[in-house]
């Protein structure tokens, strides 16, 4: 196993890595690759959620960064622009990823529709900047760098309805920088009766986040860590507006499960995993499912090592003492504990081989062999 260099030596290698880059390259979904389109700014969509200050120039209030823009200039997603006093969005209609027939449990939800497929839609841009990232090809990417399709709302809600799936997920990228884009879809799908599943990072404002809140059904939040540092060396954000909006989705009432990438030597301390552990039983319940993940090698964490399995087991371990009722680990092909377990019983609900449902003994929502109710959308 390769050498892991101490926290302070890595982090200092981190800051003089990570700047902001424009790197070739695309992603598309499943079927025939996209054609490269230049951005159409004849006809842009108005951004949402932006108030106009003097001398043309706007501040974007979508995210935490509230970016104060110039007059022909970008925030720092990179697809927010300033048209003459106007805040419009790059990437409204123009998905850069369209994939159908991915498994629910790769977002992960666990607790959500076990087995079934959804439809993936994704847009350039970001509004963090993760040295980790596995999808910098495209997060990292101005909309005019991407291939893309044209696809409005309702084309992308009959996609997902001939491709006879039930369920539409924003992922890949960041969702929330092409919020106007997924608010449509989504509450589209809702018309429509397609169910709609959100995996971001959590750094939304709470009123555009609550406005979203009426037309998604599941979310799951990437919470990257438990320290300012971390946030702020590995990903050039914040901590606590994620704490602010799982807050937020929790009191909502729309399904909820969190998702932890476990780097070695930069955020699997065992004292800051028990420290988040608490935050969530306290601050979201017992019942809100954690999903500690495997970390590969990718982007400009290429020296540090994948994560032991037994950090992972460590950290389920430390999460179940905190009284977490449903914690998995992710990343792990085959892991005993990719499964659902009854917390009552102890009996095994879901028998998952990675995102493959082999076996599923939930009834009604309730545990076969002993009643006990467990939370989640089973239908």
């Amino acid at each position: 196993m390769a050498r892991i260099k101490s926290k302070s030596r890595l982090l200092k290698e981190i800051i003089s890595l990570v700047t902001f880059m424009v790197v070739g390259g695309i992603l598309v979904g499943q079927g025939t690759p996209l054609a490269s389109s230049p951005v159409e700014r004849e006809t842009p969509v108005e951004a949402r959620y932006y108030v106009k200050l003097e001398g043309e120039a706007v501040q974007c209030r979508l995210c935490f960064r509230k970016c104060t823009i110039p007059e022909g200039s970008r925030g720092y997603c990179g697809v927010r622009e300033n048209q003459g006093g106007v805040l419009y969005s790059l990437v409204y209609g123009k998905p850069c990823v369209i994939s159908p027939g991915s498994p629910i449990e790769k977002l992960p939800l666990y607790h959500v529709g076990p087995g079934n497929l959804r439809f993936n839609v994704a847009t350039a841009g970001c509004n963090f900047q993760c040295s980790f990232c596995h999808n910098w090809h495209i997060a990292i990417q101005l909309p005019e760098e991407v291939s893309y399709q044209e696809l409005s709302p309702q084309e992308v809600v009959t996609q997902a309805q001939q491709y006879n799936l039930k369920y539409i997920s924003f992922t890949y990228t960041e969702p929330t920088v092409f919020y106007e884009y997924m608010y449509d879809i989504a509450a589209e799908a809702r018309e429509k009766g397609i169910q709609t599943l959100l995996n971001t990072n959590g750094a939304i404002n709470p009123e555009p986040l609550r406005a979203l809140l009426k037309h998604i059904d599941a979310v799951n939040v990437d919470l990257k860590a438990f320290t300012t540092e971390f946030y702020e060396v590995t990903s050039f954000s914040q901590l606590e507006p994620v704490l602010h909006t799982l807050k937020i989705i929790k009191e909502s009432g729309v399904w909820l499960e969190i998702v932890n990438l476990l780097i070695p030597t930069l955020n699997d301390d065992p004292k800051q995993i028990r420290d988040m552990c608490r935050w969530i039983r306290e601050n979201l319940g017992e019942e809100v499912p954690v999903h500690f993940n495997r970390f590969f090698p990718a982007y400009k964490l290429t020296r540090i090592p994948p994560t032991p399995i037994e950090t992972l087991e460590k950290a389920r371990e430390i999460a179940l003492e905190e009284g977490l009722k449903y914690v998995y680990i992710g990343n792990v092909p085959g892991h005993e504990y990719n499964s659902t377990y009854c917390p009552q019983c102890g009996n095994t609900l879901i028998k998952r081989v990675h995102f493959n449902v082999l076996e599923n003994n939930i009834e009604g929502g309730t545990c076969p062999f002993c009643g006990h109710c467990l939370p989640g959308i089973w239908g």
